[in-house]
């Protein structure tokens, strides 16, 4: 099995629905989950927010956030997850998760952060994390790293919260 496939078995047992944020991914981390047969069951969907103003207007990123620090940040990855959560609700419930991903895919650095730069935030009621991430290569690995990365997070509060 695949870290996708494991994922989507491990949220279809537990009733968990999630909704996913990204930017320099464009689709490709929720592109792996719905590649899963059944993932219908537990995938809200995807938004992808590239330019920074969507961030704010479509996934509801403080726009004061933004200019303060740009969209290569820990918390505009977190308040991604939190937002794309509520976005995403279905008959006026939220996703139960939020995943989201930004940074900077290259070939050139962007707002003072190298290539490979990135940050992976979760959301769940009551709690996010993030992860910061020093990923290498060209524009492809940085990207697939990242979706790897994010999958593995996931993976691991999914272990960590098991019952």
């Amino acid at each position: 099995m695949t870290l996708a496939a494991d994922v989507v078995a491990e949220l279809t047992y537990r009733r968990l629905t999630i909704a996913v944020a990204e930017s320099l991914t464009g689709g490709a981390l929720v592109s792996e989950l719905v590649s899963v047969p059944g993932a219908s069951a537990v995938v809200r969907g995807g938004v992808v927010a590239y330019q920074t103003e969507l961030k704010h207007t479509l996934l509801g990123v403080d726009a004061g956030l933004l200019a303060r620090h740009g969209p290569v940040h820990r918390d505009v990855a977190t308040s991604m997850a939190t937002g794309v959560r509520d976005r995403l609700a279905v008959d006026g419930q939220a996703a139960d998760i939020g995943l989201a991903t930004t940074g900077v895919a290259g070939p050139d650095p962007q707002g003072g952060h190298e290539p490979g730069t990135v940050f992976v935030g979760l959301a769940v009621p009551g709690e996010v994390r993030v992860v910061e991430l020093s990923l290498s290569g060209d524009r492809r690995a940085i990207r697939n790293g990242t979706v790897s990365e994010s999958l593995a997070m996931l993976g691991r509060w999914l272990a960590e919260t098991r019952e």
